[in-house]
């Protein structure tokens, strides 16, 4: 009896998967950044700007969310 396992890199070399496994990494720290770095802007808004703006507290991270990851 044989088996066959199928790893889905087949014709990719080591080196290839590297360099894709680093970009990955490197496109979600700039994802993390930007969800972060809106996060922290908005909670350091005032009760009365977030109001003008028509956004509650609650939605802060929903928003952020969206802002990195798109929806």
């Amino acid at each position: 009896m044989t088996y066959n396992t199928d790893t889905g890199f087949e014709g990719f070399s080591l080196g290839q998967r590297f360099a894709a496994f680093r970009a990955d990494m490197a496109e979600n720290a700039a994802k993390r950044k930007i969800y972060k770095t809106t996060l922290a802007e908005l909670n350091s808004l005032t009760n009365r700007d977030l109001l003008d703006l028509g956004i509650s507290r609650g939605e802060i991270p929903v928003i952020a969310h969206e802002a990195a990851y798109g929806q």
